[in-house]
Order: structure tokens, then C-alpha cells, then sequence
């Protein structure tokens, strides 16, 4: 019997946290207009408040209370004041982002290990520590995540506070309630992560799924591309995905957008021959039971490759090895299957793909643009519309911190922003 079709045997802690209890998730903040004035000069700084009015469309005197506001708070510094070519024109005061001041934090819980971080205001990994799971229940994994932020801290945080810390894993995650809903290769239901975490810490927590994290990353921190409308598809030991539009992150009325693992794939040319994966929901190749992560490492003992973890199967395709190559290339083809529907469904910007052969492996990018070049009706140039994530090789890390970190840029300035920061 699998947890996904008996919830009696996920594991759960006592009087869990139904979702009848917290009531709908806040509908789509676009951000405050401090963080508007943060965002612009993240993106542009240094930069006057002069310009930063101009790029945000605030009265000049509301950029300069705004900018007032983050300099106390330590979010952002100014630079020696500066002229115009020769001398001319009025001087000014750039502003840039401080990032001697402040961290937030971060933990992404995978389904065998779990990755604790800590990241400055620009969005630069500063330290990270990755450990397995000795067993994955929500009291062993996250019983251990203060002492690990106090160690990385106090060996990394150069004196510097942490404001916030960000959690992310995959599967359902309700974000206004800071519970993981339901994750059944975890084996985690209605966990009410975020106010164990604030208990155990002392710091404000944010949840979110990583798909939805690494979309948020993307548009503060990655590509210009995605800024507006993109989606976000991730591909690890759990598949999921997350969209982008008007540059909010949709999260569905029960914070269920981007379920897209158990999307059924077609037999092609490649199939002929392979049996099917087995998967719990009994779709015959779903997406989930063809391309992740354990699917391959069976895939590959069947074909005689014995690897102890993905990554080393990684590595072997890396290297060169013609098995693991064509396993990865295989993956590639199918994920840009369901690419190529995403891209018809949504018409984005731009989508990006989180799967490590695709960040790492120039032949499974071509081949995965090649399928989308055939099979999407809308997309006439996968390779201006795919892009492989911007941040391979720390795409973990980066998903827990930045849900902490979009949520400081979309209001540096709110109530949890105003706490006292921790050291």
C-alpha cells in the first residue's frame, strides 16, 4: 500500500492543521511601493532616486520617503555622491542594496536530503549545507534546521542578521497558511511547517513550493526574459511546475497550481520496446514515472548502469558515458513534450526548464528544443522561448532562500519586516 492512496499512512504530527482552518490563501499581492523602490534598485543600483522615480512612476518625494525607510532599516546604502561627464549637472546620491547588513535564510526539503542556506540582499548564495534525511518525517527533518542556521551563521554570517527564513519544498504547498498540504513522496500531510519553524527560530517564515520559488528567483534574480509572464517547470525527484504572469506567481485558489506530474505522455519512436514505469496514480507513462529522478536510476540498472544516487548517474553523462547520456537525451525528449503543451496552454515569455541535464548537458537542451520545435503550435523559436534554469548547480539553495527573499522585495517594509532581526 503507497502513501498516496492511503493517507492514513503518511505521517502527520498531532491536531495537524486542516485547511478548513485557515481559511482561503490571500489572493495576489503585487508589491508595496517600497518594494517597488527596493526592486528598482536591485535591478538598476547604483542608481539615483531621480531614476528610481522615473522607473517606477512614484512622485519623487514618495521615493524619497521610501528611500528614507530602507536606510534605516539597513536594506539599502548610499554611494558617494556623484555629477553628471565633467563636473556637469545636479549632483546625486546613488542608492544600491546593503548587503553587509542583512541575510535571509533558507531550507529546501528534497525527498532525501534537505539543503539549509544563507543568501545576501543581491541574491548571492553565501553558505549552504546539505544533509539526507535519516528518516523524512517532519519532526527529524526540521527539528534539525536551527542548529544548522546558528552553525552556517555563526561561520558565515560575518556579523551580519538574519531577517527571515524561507522554506520550500515540492508537491502542495499552501503558502498563506505556511503548510505543506500533502507531499506523498515525503509522506507529509497538512504540516504545518511554517509555525513550527517560527517557534524553533524566532524568525518570520515564508513557505512556498519550489517551483513557485524558483519562478519568484527567476524574475528577481534570473532572466530578463521572465520578468512578466513565464513558466517555470521543474524536474528532479518530484515534477512540478509554476506560472508567471502580469509578474505575479499564480497559486490557484487552493494553492494547487502547477500540478503537472501526473500528465499522461504519449508512446513515441523512443518507447517502442520500454515498458512502462510504474506510478501510483495509474496513468501509464505519466510524467512523473518517466523522467524523475528514481525512474532513471531504475531505468539505468535495468540497462546494466548501477549508480548509488543521481547524482552519480550525473556525472557519468557528464564524463561522457554513452548509457548515461542516452538516458539523460531520453529525458530531455520527454520533458519537451510536456514543454511544448505548457507553451501552447500559456503562451509565456519565456519557460524555463529546472533539470540538471538540461543545465548541464548542451545535447539534452538542443534535443528538448527540438521536440518543442515540433510539437508546439505557438512557439516559433524554442531557442529564445526555452532557457535552461539560471541557477544550475545551486538550484536548491536558491528555492528555499528566495522565498524569504521575495517576500522582503514585495514589502521590505510590512509587519514581519519590521520585527526585531535575529542574529
Amino acid at each position: 500500500m503507497t502513501p498516496q492512496n492511503d493517507r492514513r499512512s503518511r505521517t502527520a504530527l498531532p491536531t495537524p492543521l486542516r485547511r478548513a482552518d485557515v481559511g482561503p490563501p490571500p489572493g495576489q499581492r503585487r508589491g508595496s511601493a517600497a518594494g517597488a523602490v527596493l526592486g528598482a534598485v536591485l535591478d538598476h543600483g547604483p542608481v539615483a532616486r531621480s531614476t528610481v522615480a522615473r522607473l517606477t512612476g512614484l512622485s519623487p518625494a514618495a521615493v524619497t520617503g521610501h528611500s528614507a525607510r530602507l536606510l534605516a532599516r539597513g536594506l539599502v546604502r548610499e554611494r558617494p555622491e556623484t555629477t553628471g561627464p565633467r563636473g556637469l549637472g545636479r549632483p546625486h546620491i546613488p542608492l544600491e542594496i546593503e548587503t553587509g547588513a542583512h541575510l535571509v535564510a533558507g531550507v529546501h526539503i528534497a525527498v532525501t536530503n534537505s539543503t539549509v542556506a544563507l543568501m545576501d540582499l543581491r541574491g548571492r548564495i553565501v553558505a549552504r549545507d546539505r544533509r539526507p534525511h535519516h528518516r523524512p518525517s517532519p519532526r527529524d527533518v526540521l527539528d534539525g534546521v536551527p542548529a544548522r542556521l546558528a552553525a552556517l551563521t555563526a561561520a558565515h554570517g560575518a556579523g551580519r542578521t538574519v531577517l527571515a527564513l524561507g522554506a520550500a519544498t515540492g508537491s502542495w504547498v499552501d503558502p498563506g497558511a505556511g503548510v505543506v498540504v500533502d507531499h506523498p513522496w515525503l509522506g507529509w500531510h497538512d504540516v504545518p511547517v511554517r509555525d513550527l519553524l517560527t517557534a524553533a527560530t524566532g524568525l518570520p517564515v515564508h513557505v512556498d513550493s519550489h517551483s513557485r520559488a524558483l519562478a519568484r528567483a527567476e524574475q528577481l534574480l534570473g532572466t530578463v526574459a521572465a520578468r512578466d509572464s513565464s513558466v517555470l517547470l521543474f524536474v528532479g525527484a518530484v515534477v512540478d511546475a509554476a506560472f508567471a504572469t502580469a509578474g505575479a506567481v499564480h497559486r490557484g485558489p487552493r494553492s494547487g497550481a502547477g500540478s503537472v506530474a501526473h500528465l499522461p505522455l504519449a508512446p513515441g519512436e523512443e518507447e517502442a520496446g520500454v515498458p512502462p514505469e510504474p506510478c501510483t496514480c495509474g496513468t501509464p507513462r505519466c510524467l512523473q514515472s518517466e523522467v524523475a529522478e528514481p525512474s532513471l536510476l531504475r531505468q539505468a540498472a535495468a540497462r546494466g548502469l548501477h549508480v548509488g544516487a543521481f547524482g552519480d548517474l550525473l556525472d557519468l553523462a557528464r564524463a561522457g558515458d554513452p548509457t548515461a547520456v542516452t538516458l539523460f537525451r531520453r529525458r530531455a525528449r520527454l520533458v519537451g513534450r510536456v514543454a511544448a503543451l505548457l507553451l501552447d496552454m500559456f503562451d509565456p515569455g519565456v519557460l524555463v526548464v529546472v533539470e540538471p541535464g538540461t543545465g548541464r548537458l548542451p545535447e539534452c537542451l538542443a534535443d528538448l528544443r527540438a521536440e518543442v520545435a515540433a510539437r508546439s503550435v505557438v512557439c516559433d523559436d524554442p531557442e529564445q522561448a526555452v532557457l535552461p534554469s539560471s541557477f544550475t548547480g545551486s538550484v536548491l539553495p536558491v528555492a528555499g532562500c528566495s522565498v524569504a527573499l521575495g517576500a522582503l522585495y514585495a514589502d521590505p517594509l510590512g509587519p514581519w519586516a519590521a520585527l526585531p532581526a535575529v542574529s
